[in-house]
């Protein structure tokens, strides 16, 4: 599994060649605070990189979620509508928001790799 992050702090993890698992990072559920509601992207709709595809709302604000990468929405993540918690409790884990059947991997290897993405944090 290869982990890429986003300047907009969100991750996405290729599982395989059907799906990538697309979430938010702990950085960004600091930055929000206790998370109240997620606006989930519509399975099946394609989208752009860098086009909204859901929302994140918390006690504090609200932020949209962004596409990492042009695809369509093959699944969303259920238990984290009925339970947005989770997006704090385990942003990496079964807090994800939903997966991604990737159009072009080329857009996946210009994301931020670990190493890259530690550094951004070091400049906020």
């Amino acid at each position: 599994m290869t982990t890429m992050y986003t300047p907009d702090h969100e991750w996405i993890n290729i599982e395989d060649h059907e799906a990538a698992v697309v979430g938010i990072t702990h950085h960004a559920q600091d930055a929000l605070g206790d998370v109240v509601f997620v606006e989930l992207p519509e399975v099946g709709r394609t989208y752009a990189k860098g086009e909204v595809a859901g929302v994140v709302e918390s006690v504090k604000a609200a932020a949209d979620i962004y596409m990492p990468v042009a695809g369509e929405v093959v699944e969303v993540n259920e238990a984290l509508r009925d339970n947005p918690a989770l997006a704090n409790t385990d942003p990496l884990g079964h807090g994800w928001f939903f997966k991604v059947h990737v159009n072009d991997m080329a857009q996946f290897d210009q994301l931020m790799d670990p190493p890259a993405y530690d550094a951004l944090l070091k400049t906020l």
